[in-house]
């Protein structure tokens, strides 16, 4: 990427107005966290049990349509004029992977299946173990899989198709609705679009630090014999954003680098636990999770649980759970797929579709067969009842159970300590690059945003989590709200592939009324 060669106009709005609207919030959570608590809990009761099926029509919606676009002949567009693509296919994959959800799939690979195994999924009381056992390890790859890839890899090929093919000289979510909203964007209501999707990912990255921050602190503490305490946590925060803020200040070259890094580790982890653990167990595993996932994948798409019996008689299993993921992935869907549409340039559409669900899918199935399985074992064959501690305990405690029975846990930790602050450091640097492009008024697509724009962000990253380390009641809510933020986004989101779709129609016809013809491959 070229580096800007004159200095850039900022966006003071979309700079300082996000940021202020999170810290009132922060504050309202604090001082008045009974209210507050009480009003989400019911906005996230009203949109996850009311408009619950908005969600999962969705998720099928968009998955479809977006493997209908790459098998069209819309998907021979190539996404920019480089003659190949500008990083080459192992950087690219490991990219998407280890910069989108990589860091909360690693933590969730390790403890979901635990949930499952004591939920009762399709509403099917005293399964057996076997049952316990197919249900548990197949629903987090569902979760997991083609769906909530979905959610990134549609816009993403928009975003690129607006960055790379039309050359738009913004990088925002409201440019990507011009071809529906046209002139609207420029206005209140652009301004509106963009202000929610900063506010929206300031919560949801603040959700996903707070996911890995116990176990990081508690495996750190194993290691060293540190006590715990939130000042260790607040240290491990501050060591994770020195690493994606340095990572950032060498743009997308220290990017795809720290990805490298990510995806090394990631394999040295899981090595150890296939070697180490019931190689056998966890293969065949995997593939009949694999296998009932495909046998069951429209009902898992569709099951509402309209009587609630698989939960208290209010939420049910696909409320609590696939709904729950739908809407996480959802809320993420403001930054992410601008990273992936950026390093795909020089790709055809149909290669960023169909690679990046490979990339994506593929790696997520491995890190929950390997990880997920591997607890799994111990469980079913009595070894240690890691389903109940999770209860008990906490997550973090029962993952560390996990990894005490590994014949050199202390290894396989410092492994997981690497292996998590590179990934979140790799997962959040690559928001960093989208969200400071937010700031700037106009960019090329070849361009970086400033430095001491990207230091800005990355510092706004961290303060929030680090605040709120001293309330879990008050995170506990930006969590919620988080998931709340999902459902206009999925409103964003159609108009934003409704003019995706209407952008491509109209390039065609202009080429094919051209001289030239036809359109290249």
């Amino acid at each position: 990427m070229q580096k800007s060669q004159k200095p850039q106009k900022i966006d003071w709005g979309i700079t300082i107005f996000p940021l202020a609207v999170i810290v009132v919030l922060a504050l309202y959570l604090v001082v008045f966290p009974t209210q507050a608590e009480a009003a989400i809990a019911s906005l996230r009761n009203f949109l996850v049990n009311d408009l619950g099926v908005v969600y999962m029509l969705f998720g099928l919606g968009v998955l479809f349509l977006s493997l209908g676009i790459a098998a069209s002949k819309y998907g021979r567009i190539k996404l920019g004029t480089l003659e190949k693509p500008r990083y080459s296919t192992f950087t690219w994959g490991a990219m998407i992977f280890t910069s989108t959800m990589a860091a909360d799939i690693l933590y969730w690979s390790l403890c979901e299946w635990s949930y499952y195994y004591s939920e009762t999924p399709f509403a099917m009381e005293n399964m057996t173990l076997a049952q316990k056992q197919d249900w548990s390890s197949a629903y987090p790859l569902f979760h997991w899989g083609p769906i909530p890839w979905a959610f990134y890899i549609l816009p993403a090929a928009a975003y690129g198709y607006m960055m790379h093919v039309r050359k738009s000289p913004r990088q925002r979510m409201s440019e990507a609705c011009r071809p529906i909203l046209g002139k609207k964007v420029d206005g209140p209501l652009g301004k509106v679009i963009d202000v929610f999707a900063i506010v929206g990912l300031l919560a949801a990255t603040a959700t996903t630090f707070s996911t890995a921050t116990p176990l990081l602190s508690a495996a750190l503490a194993k290691v060293t014999g540190l006590p715990e305490s939130n000042y260790l946590s607040i240290l491990v925060l501050v060591f994770v954003a020195v690493v994606f803020t340095l990572a950032v200040w060498f743009g997308m070259k220290g990017i795809s680098k720290l990805s490298n890094i990510c995806i090394c580790l990631f394999f040295a982890l899981m090595a150890i636990f296939l070697f180490c653990g019931p190689t056998k167990y966890i293969i065949e595993t995997g593939v009949t999770a694999i296998g009932t996932v495909a046998n069951n994948f429209l009902s898992m798409s569709t099951w509402m649980d309209p009587l609630r019996l698989s939960g208290d008689g209010v939420s049910g299993f696909p409320q609590n759970w696939t709904i729950f993921y739908w809407a996480y992935w959802i809320s993420w869907s403001v930054a992410t797929p601008f990273f992936i549409g950026k390093i795909s340039e020089g790709r055809t559409i149909r290669q960023t579709i169909i690679g990046a669900y490979i990339a994506g899918v593929s790696a997520t199935f491995l890190s929950f067969i390997v990880f997920g399985n591997y607890g799994l074992h111990l469980q079913v064959t009595g070894v240690a009842d890691i389903a109940g501690q999770i209860l008990s305990d906490g997550p973090a405690n029962a993952i560390l159970t996990v990894f005490e029975s590994l014949p050199i846990p202390e290894i396989a930790l410092v492994v997981l300590i690497l292996a998590m602050v590179a990934f979140y450091a790799s997962t959040f640097d690559a928001l960093t690059m989208v969200i400071a492009s937010y700031s700037v008024k106009n960019i090329k697509e070849d361009e970086e945003p400033g430095k001491k724009l990207r230091i800005f962000w990355s510092v706004v990253f961290i303060v929030l989590p680090i605040a709120l380390l001293f309330n879990q009641s008050t995170l506990s809510m930006l969590q919620t709200l988080s998931i709340c933020a999902a459902f206009p986004i999925i409103l964003i989101v159609c108009v934003i592939v409704a003019g995706f779709i209407k952008s491509m129609r109209e390039d065609a016809r202009k080429i094919e009324q051209s001289p030239a013809g036809k359109p290249k491959e």
